[in-house]
């Protein structure tokens, strides 16, 4: 079995980061690739992703803005705070923190963010692929997983992340099926395929009853189960299982820090030369 190290790969790609960002801020005049963050809220899961984001950012000499605003915000003033983002002609890729407190409506204030600045790949007029999904993209291509014309299931569709791994993934030449909480008899498409990819939030759902021997299983999801952040896919009950399989933590998360701030590049290089 061959674990799908995410920060392995993350790492490679981070090198190639550094001298990309290097060459866009010469002369020194040039302002390097800023990300605001924005933030509503205290939840320990967000912070940890943010402190990963901020620590990426500066091993790969980008900038970083944490715009943090408390719980009661209202849905008027995230908006104002995107939009004063999408001006600053000093910020080049937004992100607003997922999960947002229930009173706010987490679509309208993603479709506020500016789709030239929308490095997450969320709005709807997006120019950029959703992070989660090229982050998945170049895991493949460092483990040189050659996914065309193989048969792969995707368990969940959130139109922020299932979906666009699922078009992801027929871009890239495979036969995709997507399943959902209302799909009927899931083990009938998840066994006997080349590939699993789960994506539904709920820990420790597929186990050896959707897993065939040599598939290739990733799990997308993060939850914070006690102290621990465990994924979507019953590790220890499928790895013996599987041929290859990505661990939670440091599997898909890493990548989608990565593709983030290749997005994050794309989009610097699209408003200086637009």
């Amino acid at each position: 079995m061959i674990l799908l190290d995410g920060k392995k790969a993350r790492e490679h790609f981070a090198g190639l980061l550094q001298e990309k960002i290097l060459k866009l801020s010469i002369p020194s005049s040039s302002t390097a690739p800023c990300l605001a963050i924005i933030q509503i809220g205290n939840r320990p899961d967000s912070d940890a992703f943010i402190k990963a984001k901020k620590s990426f950012a500066q091993k790969i000499g980008a900038k970083e803005i944490h715009i943090q605003l408390p719980e009661i915000v209202t849905q008027s003033e995230v908006v104002d705070v995107i939009k004063k983002s999408n001006l600053d002609t000093n910020i080049h890729g937004i992100i607003v923190q997922l999960p947002l407190p229930a009173h706010l409506d987490s679509n309208g204030i993603i479709e506020t963010v500016d789709p030239k600045k929308d490095v997450d790949g969320l709005t709807s007029k997006t120019l950029f692929t959703p992070a989660t999904a090229r982050g998945i993209s170049q895991l493949f291509g460092f483990y040189q997983i050659d996914i065309k014309n193989k048969k792969i299931t995707v368990v969940g569709r959130s139109k922020l992340v299932g979906t666009p791994i699922a078009e992801m993934c027929r871009k890239r030449g495979a036969e995709v099926t997507v399943c959902h909480k209302e799909t009927p008899n899931i083990p009938s498409q998840t066994k006997g395929v080349d590939m699993v990819i789960v994506a539904i939030g709920q820990p420790g759902f597929i186990d050896e009853k959707y897993i065939s021997k040599g598939q290739i299983v990733i799990d997308v999801g993060i939850t914070r189960v006690g102290d621990k952040l465990v994924g979507d896919v019953a590790f220890d009950k499928v790895s013996s299982l599987v041929t290859m399989i990505t661990p939670v933590p440091g599997g898909v998360g890493p990548m989608t820090v990565l593709a983030l701030f290749e997005n994050l590049i794309d989009a610097w290089y699209n408003q200086k030369y637009e």
